[in-house]
């Protein structure tokens, strides 16, 4: 069975930093892919960042420069560093895994077979 928690989120200033960690059991991100995705109230869900299985990584526009993904294979974890937070960035934030071993970073829901159970992030003004 495969379980994916998250955690670290919370409320930050605008311009401020927050760093989310995702744990996974039953499944490592190192043979496989982890994302982060996002969704705001009353909107879809949109992918944040994501990390290869061979290490590439990939990011939504409106976080380049700003949000790292990183894995740490030995704990297990994806981690998400984001820094200079803007209010926009509010959201709940979800972990992913894609065990399909794609060639590239899949930015849709629907690729991800297995899903956390959400971290809510709140960015004031």
């Amino acid at each position: 069975q495969v379980q994916l928690v998250e955690s670290g989120g919370g409320l930050v200033q605008a311009g401020g930093s927050l760093r989310l960690s995702c744990a996974a059991s039953g499944r490592t991100f190192s043979g496989n892919c982890g994302a982060w995705f996002r969704q705001a109230p009353g909107k879809e869900r949109e992918f944040v960042a994501g990390i290869h299985w061979s290490g590439r990584t990939s990011y939504t526009d409106s976080v380049k420069g700003r949000f790292t993904i990183s894995r740490d294979s030995a704990k297990n974890t994806v981690n998400l560093q984001m820094n200079s937070a803007k209010p926009e960035d509010t959201a709940v934030y979800y972990c992913a895994l894609d065990t399909r071993r794609y060639s590239t970073v899949p930015t849709i829901p629907p690729e991800y077979q297995y899903w956390g159970q959400g971290t809510q992030v709140t960015v004031s003004s």
